[in-house]
């Protein structure tokens, strides 16, 4: 992004690898500890430096946590793959939760990314993402992705869905919604009025239950 406001957003960058990157990640982490099942098996799609799933580990001994990314950092918190952006390279069901941190919004097709990701996990998927509503709520949105992750060189789409369309690509997947929290609380006051609000959400949805439904209705 190269405008005449670029000096001022870069000395926002700054304050934002210093203060709010590292409250993210602990937040984050103790969230995801509080909705990842028990003695889980976990991909972490998308998990750049693997900061977050590192830290998830620590609070929850009993989990493992390897990730892929498109982009493999030289240096990293936990086991990083290559991925190609569309195809996991893994088997059905080869592992137990698969984790998307703030990574759909990056994608060109949210829900084919979701699609594969489902195909991988055995018991639920875990997405953290935005709902794009309210006042000024994508050009909000917009402004946080391109501080956190413009320096990493992370394609930025800025494809951020509404309520309504989340709801129907999980209903188009035969995605039911486990856990759904919507206050995550990332940023301190009084930054939080601002970037907090409605615009974040951590879901846990599973397709075994929608499976079961489907073979019920059909008995």
């Amino acid at each position: 992004m190269t405008t005449p406001f670029s000096p001022a957003l870069r000395g926002v960058e700054l304050v934002h690898q210093r203060h709010v990157a590292g409250r993210r990640a602990r937040v984050l982490s103790q969230h995801l500890a509080g909705i990842i099942p028990a003695d889980a098996r976990v991909l972490d799609v998308g998990c750049g430096d693997g900061q977050i799933a590192w830290m998830t580990g620590r609070l929850r001994p009993d989990v493992t946590v390897r990730g892929v990314d498109v982009l493999v950092r030289p240096e990293t918190h936990i086991p990083v793959d290559p991925y190609d952006g569309q195809t996991l390279p893994h088997a059905d069901n080869a592992c137990d939760v698969v984790t998307l941190i703030d990574v759909l919004h990056h994608c060109d097709d949210p829900m084919a990314v979701l699609a594969e990701a489902t195909r991988v996990a055995r018991r639920c998927v875990v997405v953290k993402d935005h709902l794009r509503q309210g006042l000024a709520g994508g050009a909000t949105l917009r402004f946080m992705d391109w501080v956190g992750n413009h320096r990493h060189g992370v394609r930025l789409p800025y494809n951020y869905l509404s309520p309504d369309q989340w709801q129907a690509g999980f209903d188009r997947l035969g995605l039911r919604v486990e856990a759904w929290h919507g206050r995550l609380g990332l940023y301190t006051p009084p930054a939080g009025l601002l970037f907090d609000r409605s615009l974040h959400f951590l879901a846990r949805v599973s397709k075994s239950l929608a499976e079961d439904d489907r073979k019920g209705a059909g008995r």
